[in-house]
């Protein structure tokens, strides 16, 4: 793994800390170490957390790529929507700690996750892709489409608004907000809890929940654009 991404087991929760120093940005490198990530809690952990730096759980995808060549972009945003779609249906819980902004991609996998916890320091939440000149793929679309509140879907995608803690608390990114110094310490704690529950009851479920959801966007990924 890259020294972006670091996953610990913690009792029995696989801690995925991202950390570029920056905005953590899902690049192609990034998007492996996540894949990575999942396979090593899969092997060692009942749960998994994800947890970001001050600044960002994640900003969204590598920039340098967004602007470099249509090829390279078509490339990164299917590798995304693949990791995304593996994330929603993972077997194990999973927790996001929203430590900062969560934008566009990042915003995605907070909605691919669980139980979100969302810190109370300033931050921007939200599909910003409209915004700035961009068509949401069908996976963000669905993604949204079943985790927001319907009441705040079209604000959340077509009117690309991005929303503080509290916002994205109505609108359903964010099931709770704590204090910013508690936020991943919350958060692995109901990775913790969430971890003790029969796994293959917890697994079972999520695909009777999610499945067909997925199975819906997968053939979507191949015309996956921006």
């Amino acid at each position: 793994m890259s020294d972006a991404l670091k996953t610990t087991i913690e009792d029995g929760v696989a801690v995925v800390r991202l950390d570029d120093g920056k905005a953590n940005a899902l690049s192609m490198a990034l998007i492996g170490d996540l894949h990575a990530a999942l396979d090593t809690a899969a092997k060692e952990a009942t749960s998994v957390c994800f947890v970001g730096n001050a600044k960002a759980l994640c900003a969204g995808f590598d920039l340098s790529v967004m602007r470099g060549g249509f090829e390279g972009m078509v490339e990164l945003v299917r590798a995304g929507g693949d990791l995304l779609m593996r994330l929603y249906g993972h077997p194990q819980p999973t927790v996001a700690a929203v430590t900062g902004h969560a934008l566009a991609a990042g915003a995605l996998i907070v909605l691919a996750c669980d139980t979100r916890v969302s810190g109370d320091a300033p931050a921007k939440i939200g599909l910003n892709e409209v915004a700035i000149g961009m068509t949401l793929p069908t996976f963000a679309v669905e993604l949204a489409r079943d985790r927001l509140s319907k009441r705040y879907l079209t604000r959340a995608t077509i009117e690309a608004e991005v929303f503080s803690p509290e916002g994205a608390l109505a609108a359903g990114y964010v099931d709770m907000i704590v204090s910013a110094d508690e936020c991943e310490r919350t958060a692995i704690d109901m990775a913790r809890r969430l971890g003790e529950l029969d796994a293959t009851a917890y697994a079972g479920t999520k695909q009777a929940l999610r499945g067909a959801t997925i199975e819906r966007i997968r053939p979507t990924l191949d015309e996956a654009t921006v």
